[in-house]
């Protein structure tokens, strides 16, 4: 019985002294990103990076004015449509299970892993190609078909955890179907759905590949959501490949302020989730 007890302490502490060492492992690289981004970006801001638009690469001066508009811009038409389209659809899921449902989650579960140089190409057939432009409203729609399977799966399983107490009480109370799914069970589970389209939208702000098949790039601020539209990701990628030091320098204070903006959201979303369960129990 002694040696079994020392045997299965032993086993315990490896197991923790390897799973610690694997953690630090992969904390390493990120470590280093981190890191490199900071220093190499922090170079880059000033004042006018923030207020004057993209120069030409390899020019002098200049900012990511443009850039910031065009990505708010297409991130906010991407909500507007992936959002409620996302929403409707993880509630189906979970309050309409069929045969039919079964079908509509693994739609759902591969459109998640559809590259999304992928979507670029269908929303420049389906969109650019047809109005002969690149837009903001192109580049939007794309990062939105990229939200809707995130959203709706998130949305599926935090109306999963709903207790089904609170369902039938709303139903035995004469509430219709649809109203308990709109007015009680989606605020039930509201931190679960909100935290779904935070961690949606910080996905789709890395994204660059869609972006170059739909909204293109610019160096000018929009007039309009169908004019070609700046965004961070294509503005990275334009100045970060490109043979002049200065443009690097560039690229990594937009990398900077991309990074900033995605981990800003990300500890929101971490804060909201933490209050709104606090707030629960």
């Amino acid at each position: 019985m002694l040696s079994l007890e020392r045997r299965r302490r032993f086993s315990d502490r490896l197991y923790i002294v390897l799973s610690s060492a694997c953690f630090l492992i992969a904390l390493g690289p990120l470590i280093s990103i981190l890191y490199q981004t900071i220093v190499s970006g922090y170079a880059a801001l000033s004042l006018s990076f923030f207020s004057e638009v993209t120069p030409p690469i390899g020019g002098a001066g200049g900012g990511i004015l443009n850039a910031l508009e065009g990505s708010f811009v297409m991130i906010g038409i991407a909500s507007l449509f992936g959002v409620p389209l996302g929403l409707l659809g993880g509630a189906y899921l979970a309050e309409y299970p069929g045969k039919l449902t079964y079908y509509v989650r693994l739609l759902a579960e591969v459109l998640t892993g559809v590259p999304s140089i992928v979507t670029g190409i269908f929303v420049y057939e389906l969109l650019v190609a047809t109005m002969h432009r690149f837009s903001a409203l192109a580049g939007g729609l794309a990062l939105g078909f990229m939200m809707m399977p995130i959203v709706a799966i998130s949305t599926n399983e935090s109306l999963k955890l709903v207790s089904s107490s609170i369902r039938e009480g709303a139903l035995a109370l004469g509430i219709s179907r649809s109203k308990t799914l709109l007015y009680i069970l989606l605020s039930t589970a509201r931190g679960g759905v909100v935290t779904g389209v935070a961690l949606s939208i910080a996905r789709v702000m890395g994204e660059t590949a869609p972006l170059l098949f739909t909204a293109l790039g610019s160096q000018f601020l929009m007039t309009s959501i169908n004019d070609p539209a700046a965004s961070l990701t294509v503005l990275i990628y334009e100045f970060g490949t490109s043979p002049y030091l200065n443009a690097h320098v560039f690229a990594w204070g937009a990398a900077l302020i991309l990074l900033l903006i995605v981990l800003g959201l990300n500890i929101v979303v971490r804060t909201t989730s933490r209050f709104k369960v606090t707030g629960t129990e």
